[in-house]
């Protein structure tokens, strides 16, 4: 193996979450529940649990191993193993589309989360209180409507998340998620705690658990297995770089599942939290990204303690945007440090600033620049689309072909510590069964 060059996590638990911090953002919290109530319940679960194991399992330990593997950031990682395993070294641009992928991600990602800190001083302030559905798509749409307004935020929310990664590994990265991530579970808890309160609580459990194999269908299945693949941050080079800082004395496999589990508690209590205050005040569940700005404010605004409860909700979207946006600038700030004689401040001012400006132009696509179309989509959307139906699924799919194909059996062997019937599955899935999955999603998505 590699020597240790860098930084490294401090242990096994703060790596855990780290990795468990970056899988659980946004799309957690109302994406994943929201998919699990309208496919079929626990049969949903069910096929999106063997999409994980069949698919995105085998991707996570394949973007661990080359960056444990190679021990610097995941270009010049991919770079190295394909020269030690006498491949083309070519295979870096599987790294690059990976870096690249990371921060585009981040530059409409933070203005999101810019959306999220707005609507947590809107909370304080008691914005919502007494509001109609109309009069909040108003102050949504307002905002929408506002570059200075998405200006102020954006960049917010972009400081915190460079104060953060310009820390280092321990004292930024680690520090970061080990307050956090407690803070999200007990914020979450607290609110799926008020939603047993709204007798509505029985109506959610029906909602997101009962199976209902009738709607399991061939979309149902492609919605899982592209949620598996997305959820655990794949295909960002985040796993990569996060990796390259990982000890030898770590099991990837039990540290898989940790992380998956995590992953998939908190994106299930997420709907348990939700979808209680949603039914007691009679609203759709069906919203998408507008169930998290539009129809719960209106549930806020109208209950009794709504201020307390939008305060603690929107904190938890910020810290759940955090925990995922300062893993999304990792890549670019440890590929400065490597490739550059810049250290991790002047690395982390830089690609920061580069990442905020393009997400001015990202949030200037709801306004001034609306009629800005590339392909028929704005730059927001532009950016969005690139990444998830492209640069994503390629990266992943470059990942889990080079280490299944390419890297020498002895080192998976080291790496996995798997018995000769665990490695010859390993084989199966890695070599066939994730690929052919990436594949699907990935044509599903462009066709």
């Amino acid at each position: 193996m590699a020597k240790l060059a860098h930084a490294q996590w401090s242990s096994k638990m703060a790596f855990v979450l780290a990795a468990a911090g970056s899988a659980v953002g946004l799309g957690n919290i109302w994406r994943f529940s929201y998919l699990v109530g309208e496919s079929g319940g626990a049969a949903f679960v069910l096929v999106y649990l063997a999409c994980v194991a069949l698919v995105g399992v085998p991707i996570l330990l394949s973007e661990w191993m080359i960056g444990r593997r190679g021990q610097k950031n995941p270009i010049d990682s991919m770079k190295e193993l394909a020269s030690q395993s006498g491949k083309s070294k070519g295979w870096a641009l599987v790294g690059f589309s990976g870096v690249l992928a990371g921060f585009l991600i981040l530059s409409f990602y933070s203005v999101i989360g810019g959306w999220s800190l707005n609507y947590t001083l809107s909370s304080v302030m008691g914005t919502f209180s007494g509001q109609d559905a109309d009069s909040i798509g108003a102050i949504f749409n307002g905002m929408l409507a506002s570059p200075g307004t998405l200006l102020l935020w954006h960049s917010a929310f972009m400081l915190l998340v460079i104060g953060i990664v310009a820390r280092g590994v321990t004292k930024g990265l680690e520090s970061a998620v080990r307050s956090l991530m407690p803070a999200l579970v007990i914020l979450m808890l607290i609110l799926v705690g008020y939603g047993m309160t709204t007798g509505h609580f029985g109506e959610t459990l029906a909602f997101m658990f009962s199976p209902d194999w009738s709607a399991l269908d061939g979309g149902v299945v492609l919605a899982a297995m592209g949620q598996a693949f997305f959820t655990l941050s794949l295909g960002m080079g985040i796993m990569m770089a996060y990796g390259s800082y990982l000890g030898e004395d770590v099991n990837l496999l039990s540290t898989a599942r940790t992380v998956i589990i995590i992953d998939t508690a908190i994106a299930l209590l997420a709907g348990l939290a939700i979808f209680p205050i949603v039914f007691a005040n009679g609203l759709s569940a069906s919203e998408g990204p507008g169930l998290i700005f539009v129809t719960l404010p209106i549930a806020f605004g109208n209950v009794t303690g709504g201020v307390i409860l939008g305060l603690v909700f929107f904190l938890l979207l910020t810290f759940a945007a955090l925990t995922s946006a300062i893993s999304l600038l990792e890549p670019t700030v440890e590929l400065l440090e490597e490739r550059t004689s810049l250290t991790r401040v002047p690395a982390t001012l830089i690609s920061g600033i580069v990442v905020w400006l393009l997400g001015v132009a990202a949030l200037l696509s709801f306004n001034l620049w609306s009629d800005v179309l590339f392909f028929g989509l704005n730059i927001f959307d532009l950016l969005d689309t690139f990444t998830a139906k492209i640069l994503l699924p390629l990266t992943g799919l470059g990942a889990v072909v080079f280490v299944a194909w390419c890297l020498d059996r002895k080192s998976v062997e080291q790496e996995l510590a798997l018995s000769a019937t665990g490695l010859s599955v390993w084989n199966i899935v890695a070599r066939f069964v994730a690929p052919i999955g990436v594949i699907v999603v990935f044509l599903a998505g462009i066709l």
